[in-house]
């Protein structure tokens, strides 16, 4: 298992780089087709983005084993969300690997009679469960930073002796639970939240594009599994972002948001 794992952290970058020029290829065949190119260049680009998939199925065949380590070493962390959200999230990314490798067999022609629709179907569902999970794990990281944020500016307010803390004032012509109060108080604190939100994402880069990254990949398995239909345009754009995002976390490791 171990050289699977050292093969699979050695492809990543050659898998990424195809990841991003196969939703390269599915937004430039939207765009060929929305402005009538040629069927035949249509076709061209088309079976280079097939050619591109299954070039990334096969760099992916050590992946599950990668995916299953990465989840023996969230089972050990500390925060109980956190070893939550990743574990499950590498135990179905192990899933759809898994899934993915049996797909490989079939197009490749090792497995002619393997049912590609049905494997294709479960290796989204997988993928948007291991998806779903990382939002999860990335709202709830937000959630604790903005209230040692809020916790902090609370403590400066204290200290310079100044107004009520969170820096929301409650004077105004109606009381908090009044009609003239109450709307603008709710927009006020709505307002400072959404600042203190985006606050915490510019001061946290990892996670700041952690976010980005997972909610890109999200419109991937809602369109394949008709959850969602955004199109073949929005697919590739969100893939192709997505896939530079992450090809940025190899070049710069900080980057990459931990555990």
């Amino acid at each position: 298992m171990d050289s699977w794992v050292r093969f699979s952290a050695q492809s990543q970058a050659r898998e990424r780089l195809c990841r991003a020029a196969q939703y390269a290829c599915c937004l430039l065949g939207h765009a060929l087709q929305k402005h009538g190119a040629s069927p035949e260049l249509q076709k061209q680009i088309r079976q280079l983005e097939g050619h591109l998939s299954l070039g990334r199925k096969l760099l992916r065949l050590g992946n599950s084993a990668d995916a299953l380590e990465s989840a023996k070493r969230a089972v050990h962390l500390s925060d109980v969300v956190l070893r939550f959200c990743i574990t499950v999230s590498h135990l179905n990314r192990a899933l759809y690997f898994a899934c993915d490798n049996v797909l490989w067999a079939g197009k490749s022609g090792l497995a002619p009679r393997v049912d590609q629709e049905k494997w294709a179907q479960r290796s989204f569902r997988y993928y948007l469960f291991s998806l779903i999970m990382n939002l999860s794990r990335d709202a709830y990281e937000i959630r604790l930073l903005m209230e040692q944020e809020s916790a902090a500016y609370s403590r400066r307010q204290k200290g310079s002796g100044g107004g009520v803390p969170g820096g929301i004032e409650t004077g105004g012509s109606g009381g908090p639970g009044t009609p003239e109060g109450g709307l603008p108080q709710l927009a006020l604190k709505l307002q400072l939240r959404v600042l203190l939100l985006a606050r915490v994402l510019r001061s946290h880069p990892p996670l700041l594009l952690d976010v980005v990254r997972n909610a890109c990949d999200l419109f991937i398995p809602l369109d394949k599994l008709g959850l969602w239909r955004c199109g073949p345009g929005i697919v590739g754009l969100c893939g192709l972002v997505s896939s530079i995002l992450s090809i940025l976390t190899l070049i710069y490791p900080w980057l990459r948001l931990k555990p």
